[in-house]
């Protein structure tokens, strides 16, 4: 069985769904949840695959202010010069994007909070992952930075109107989402809970954003557990490449 290794910086985004469709497409899943304490292998020896989750932490942090990233950091740049197969959710994306060479900031239009729409860019159409998404997918977004510039050689497959860079995929294998995919409403209703700052700047109140979350998880379901089985299906295809040419 294909083992991904599943990155949690924060307690407060676990795999949850996505983990769940992993799981069911397959996958062995290796968690590591820094909060908790968890360690992190050295190197991506042993794993088919990577996925990088979000949390509270900025990809601007310095090894002071978020020492758990460190390693996180490492083992994205191992992922972009081996092409290992990777899904960088939020936070995941920020830290793949500056590791490859792309820039981070604090967004310009402040956060971005709530059940959005995205856009797939021309070159989703050739992609394996994206192609078979609809043209704009429901997904739920909660935050505060932006990726300004995308790491070098990058292929941006989605965006929207607040911020441009929604996706991207670097080499072959190696995708950031801005977004997220993964959540519950009940997530979701956590993050708002906590996120005063992200709720305020955005159009709707606490218990809108959280109704407007909850309306659209069948949809977030029907769209991207398929996706997720894809990806998938790309870590699987790694792993019997690799195991041909040991």
């Amino acid at each position: 069985m294909a083992r991904l290794l599943v990155v949690v910086p924060s307690e407060t985004d676990p795999p949850a769904r996505l983990g769940e469709w992993l799981r069911a497409a397959g996958l062995e899943l290796d968690e590591r949840r820094l909060g908790a304490g968890d360690e992190l292998p050295a190197t991506l020896a042993g794993s088919d695959g990577l996925l990088v989750l979000g949390g509270p932490q900025s990809a601007m942090d310095d090894e002071q202010t978020s020492p758990e990233l460190v390693g996180v950091r490492r083992l994205l740049a191992e992922a972009l010069r081996d092409d290992v197969p990777t899904l960088a959710v939020c936070l995941g994306a920020q830290l793949l994007a500056e590791v490859g060479g792309g820039r981070v900031r604090k967004g310009v239009d402040g956060p971005e909070v709530g059940a959005t729409l995205v856009a797939k860019r021309d070159a989703a159409d050739s992609d394996p992952l994206f192609r078979p998404l609809p043209m704009t997918p429901d997904v739920i977004q909660f935050h505060h930075d932006e990726i300004a510039e995308l790491p070098r050689g990058a292929t941006l497959l989605a965006a929207n109107p607040v911020y441009a860079h929604q996706a991207f995929r670097v080499g072959e294998h190696v995708y950031g989402l801005q977004f997220h995919i993964e959540t519950t409403p009940e997530i979701v209703a956590e993050w708002a809970e906590r996120d005063v700052v992200g709720v305020a700047a955005s159009p709707f109140d606490r218990e809108t954003i959280c109704a407007r979350a909850a309306a659209v998880h069948p949809d977030l379901e029907e769209v991207w557990a398929p996706f997720a089985g894809r990806f998938a299906d790309l870590v699987r295809s790694s792993s019997r490449a690799g195991a041909g040419a040991a």
